[in-house]
């Protein structure tokens, strides 16, 4: 088992695991890195379906994209982890290598159109305007692998990931054809009950929170002082609106340590008094890909 995942569940052998899209899709690959051949794909349509298969007990575990290296946040996914019922349990980041996929016999000079999800062609842009290729989105990489599969027709190809060529019996006609080296895309294991590590440990934690703040001038800079002001170490905060507003603002914020440590108790105290809204939703293990 991949040692980017340790806390709760996730040390543990992985029976069923729910990520977004089909078998093939890059979560479904960062399972696989996780956990190898030790667990059971729960493939689903969206996100929320994901969210639903952990709380229904389909699913015990959830691989979740929460953002890429390139294209950012996730944003589906920061809607729906505040009500969602859920816990982050852990942490892993996937190398992404786009590959370009075609039925057998194909080649480059067949090939005219090419398929995948949006953001995953805009990763290989370079490579399709040079070659003068219609971009077309499928809204998702490994159903567009599933796709031209199907069709077998030559002058298709399909940007995924080499689990999805393996799956559907496509050739791989170039390998690592993304723009930009080093695209990373980091995914959190979600899981229906939290399961905190033991804070005398010495390991590195991260905390994840959402929370709000009242609507009062220096609200935000002074609910954030205690962090600074304790020596905690924020490594995200992000904004989205909430209940179809542009005034009720929700934000997503991430810190180095554990709520049982003495400063970040002190830090949620300051910050619940300028909020109105604090929600815990995970401790764990900082990925040793955040040291590398």
């Amino acid at each position: 088992m991949n040692q980017s995942v340790k806390a709760g569940p996730a040390a543990q052998p992985a029976r069923r695991v729910a990520f977004q899209g089909v078998p093939g899709a890059y979560s479904h690959l960062a399972a696989r890195e996780v956990y190898g051949d030790d667990f059971e794909p729960v493939p689903c349509t969206g996100f929320q379906d994901a969210f639903d298969a952990i709380a229904e007990g389909k699913a015990d575990l959830g691989m979740i994209p929460i953002e890429n290296s390139v294209a950012g946040r996730v944003a589906d996914v920061y809607r729906l982890l505040p009500d969602s019922g859920l816990y982050i349990v852990g942490e892993h980041f996937l190398r992404v290598r786009h590959h370009l996929l075609a039925p057998a016999g194909a080649s480059m000079q067949s090939i005219k159109r090419v398929y995948s999800h949006q953001q995953a062609l805009a990763q290989c842009r370079n490579l399709t305007r040079d070659m003068g290729w219609q971009a077309v989105d499928a809204g998702d990489t490994a159903g567009a692998a599933r796709d031209v599969a199907a069709r077998g027709d030559k002058e298709e190809a399909a940007i995924a990931s080499s689990l999805a060529g393996e799956i559907y019996g496509l050739n791989a006609l170039r390998t690592h054809i993304e723009d930009v080296i080093g695209n990373t895309t980091r995914f959190v294991v979600m899981a229906r009950r939290p399961i905190e590590p033991d804070p005398r440990a010495s390991d590195p934690y991260l905390t994840s929170f959402v929370f709000n703040v009242r609507n009062v001038p220096g609200a935000l800079y002074k609910a954030m002082g205690g962090f600074a002001t304790n020596g905690i170490n924020m490594v995200k905060l992000e904004s989205y609106m909430t209940d179809h507003s542009f005034t009720a603002t929700l934000f997503y914020a991430e810190a180095e340590g554990h709520p049982a440590h003495k400063n970040m108790e002190r830090a949620f105290e300051e910050l619940q008094f300028f909020s109105t809204r604090l929600k815990v939703l995970g401790v764990y293990h900082q990925s040793p890909a955040r040291r590398s």
